[in-house]
């Protein structure tokens, strides 16, 4: 909730994904679930389209009051508009005891030993590691390092 409270409020940028106890640890599982809550912001703060198609209302005139919305393929369309969470579990309790339980951290963790495990990195250019070593070079003669 701080990250989006802060991000509506216009801060252009908000660290933290990934920290706990104050900042003086960095957890993995941490890190995946708040990537699911960063895109979550990114997405209300660039606006929730609010007009006759979103709200639906030829749907509510042609469906009528008190009835079945869920079911109308509109629905489905404008559902896949908005952000949907990579761990978050929002299947219904059954379905989910009987896939073993497996809580929101425990999902977080499983994602980011795969990312660990076969993530591939784009190497660095050679012009941006040269630009690297000459920082290094001059922090070390700054330093008295070299």
């Amino acid at each position: 909730m701080t990250g989006l409270l802060a991000a509506l409020a216009g801060t252009n940028l908000i660290y933290g994904p990934g920290m706990i106890e104050s900042g003086m640890t960095f957890d993995y599982g941490q890190m995946v679930m708040d990537a699911d809550f960063v895109r979550m912001i990114k997405f209300a703060v660039g606006g929730i389209p609010v007009n006759d198609e979103t709200l639906s209302v030829d749907l509510i005139k042609e469906v009528g009051q008190f009835k079945d919305y869920l079911a109308h393929e509109n629905t489905y369309k404008h559902m896949r508009m908005y952000p949907q969470p990579k761990v978050m579990d929002r299947r219904m309790r059954e379905d989910w005891v009987a896939s073993g339980s497996m809580d929101m951290y425990a999902r977080a963790m499983e994602t980011a030993r795969m990312i660990l495990k076969t993530h591939k990195p784009e190497p660095l250019s050679e012009s941006t590691l040269e630009e690297l070593r000459l920082i290094v070079r001059g922090a070390e003669q700054e330093l008295g390092l070299s």
